[in-house]
């Protein structure tokens, strides 16, 4: 049994360096730390989240870590423009663990379309049920089935799906 591990699930991007990417929902920013090591110093990792807090302590242990390349950006990715990230900007956008909370599921998937540049990768993991607690509420869980509809429904294409420890489903997608 193990549980999500960000760096592997970030492995599976091959992320290239000097890339653009965008952590929709980067709480602490496990997610964003992995992604700036390897995109390097001539990639930008934008950092978004609601909670500004969260967004500080990014900030801050960013710096305290070295890294130059990462934006963290307080803002909302549930509404268009919220990330506050140009069109077509970013090669992946990474969304875990926000989907299960999300009060506009269609809005996040809208924004990361957005962002991304055609061709474009979104890596979505969340859980796969609640676990007895350990998750989300069982009413909250938002299933990989629903996950792939909506995705799809909104012009992205699966590619594949990753694996995200015993707790979370990973799947990828590219922008069509």
């Amino acid at each position: 049994m193990h549980f999500l591990n960000p760096r592997q699930c970030v492995s599976f991007l091959s992320l290239p360096s000097g890339g653009v990417i965008a952590d929709f929902g980067a709480g602490t920013g496990e997610y964003a730390l992995c992604a700036a090591e390897q995109v390097g110093n001539g990639g930008t990792v934008y950092a978004i989240d609601v909670q500004k807090e969260l967004i500080d302590t990014l900030g801050n242990r960013a710096q305290e870590e070295g890294f130059q390349n990462i934006r963290a950006l307080w803002g909302n990715v549930e509404e268009e423009g919220g990330s506050k990230i140009e069109n077509e900007l970013c090669d992946v956008v990474i969304i875990s663990n926000l989907m299960f909370q999300s009060e506009n599921k269609e809005g996040v998937i809208k924004e990361a379309y957005r962002v991304l540049k055609n061709e474009g990768s979104l890596l979505l993991i969340d859980w796969t049920e609640s676990h007895g607690g350990l998750g989300p509420r069982k009413d909250h869980v938002f299933s990989k089935n629903e996950a792939r509809g909506l995705l799809e429904k909104n012009n992205f294409i699966f590619t594949n799906e990753v694996s995200a420890g015993n707790y979370h489903y990973g799947l990828l997608f590219k922008k069509q």
